[in-house]
């Protein structure tokens, strides 16, 4: 089976378990967990902050972010693909009580003009935006990595304003590997980030959100409100110590294969942007009966449109695998490939 519906169905690996197993563990509830101390402090060094705070999720190291940087009643801006809008089940006006504002983006980029049109002034009848909120890499721009000097002049331009910001960086290590600029310059100037290490870095389960020592005293408490105490967690952060140790550098290998996934569905004849990481879309007419027709051939994607298939490189997939798509792709060219 070639499984390219998500880069989250990666199963942790034989050495990493190992690692797991052998974690020194303690109560992460009660403060005394130092194989998650340690990888709160390694992800701390890594973004440039003071501290984090290990999580289950991204959507919950998201909504811990948003509450820490907002009021009920406030609004946040974000591109209009963005997780927090597009995946998080209404968290953000469910916990933190606040609206989201959705910007029309460029393949999940901002563009700061606008950013700054959407900043209202003051006035009692609108809800004050008070979050900036950007992904990288944007998962339905196609796995778009933002350039690092818009980065910087979109969080200059929201503190300017009077705007926290916070970077939802679930695959950011992607985005690292492929502009090669390192984490703390990418981070610099986000009051908060979020990265995800189940999805490319292949660790089972866990996300950490890194800031000021302050704010995640205070996401700590947010944490276990929202039931994310997690014990003798250390497992788990052992998974996720051993992924920023073992499985960085082989993003770039993710990015080859989906780049010759790309080359070899446009040979034959389908329509799609050139991937900048490891994320593919194609267009595809009726494409949950394609989805259908590839899983009988044991190549399995997702529809997320009814003319549009995503597909996800991982550490799961080899060059064996990408060739079998490429011809599974084939045979179905016929019937579902868009015609030019």
């Amino acid at each position: 089976m070639v499984d390219l519906r998500s880069d989250t169905v990666t199963q942790p690996t034989p050495a990493m378990k190992r690692a797991m197993v052998d974690a020194p563990l303690g109560d992460d509830v009660l403060g005394d967990d130092p194989t998650v101390q340690r990888l709160e402090q390694d992800c701390a060094n890594l973004c440039g902050k003071e501290a984090a705070l290990f999580v289950p999720s991204g959507t919950m190291a998201n909504q811990i972010a948003i509450t820490l940087h907002t009021r009920p009643g406030d609004e946040i801006l974000l591109e209009a693909g963005a997780h927090p809008f597009n995946y998080e089940a209404a968290g953000a006006s469910v916990i933190a009580g606040v609206q989201i504002r959705p910007l029309p983006g460029t393949q999940g980029i901002l563009e700061p003009d606008t950013v700054a049109a959407a900043i209202r002034h003051e006035d009692d009848h609108y809800a004050p935006a008070t979050l900036l909120c950007v992904e990288d890499t944007a998962n339905r721009g196609g796995g778009t990595v933002y350039p690092v000097d818009r980065l910087h002049t979109l969080a200059e331009l929201a503190h300017s304003r009077g705007l926290s910001t916070h970077m939802d960086g679930a695959r950011v290590m992607n985005a690292v590997v492929a502009s090669g600029v390192a984490l703390d310059v990418r981070t610099s100037q986000y009051d908060t980030v979020s990265f995800c290490f189940s999805k490319g870095l292949g660790a089972p389960v866990g996300s950490i959100l890194c800031g000021s020592a302050p704010m995640m005293r205070r996401g700590r408490r947010i944490r276990k409100l929202l039931g994310g105490g997690m014990r003798q967690s250390g497992m788990l952060a052992a998974a996720a110590i051993y992924s920023l140790e073992h499985h960085v550098d082989r993003l770039a290998d993710d990015h080859r294969r989906a780049r010759r996934l790309a080359e070899g569905l446009v040979e034959l004849g389908f329509t799609l942007t050139a991937p900048q990481t490891n994320i593919l879309y194609v267009d595809i007419p009726n494409a949950e009966e394609a989805v259908g027709d590839l899983a009988r051939q044991q190549i399995h994607c997702l529809a997320i449109s009814p003319n549009k298939i995503r597909l996800v490189t991982h550490l799961g997939v080899d060059d064996d695998g990408i060739e079998r798509t490429i011809q599974g792709f084939s045979q179905q060219a016929n019937t579902f490939r868009t015609v030019s």
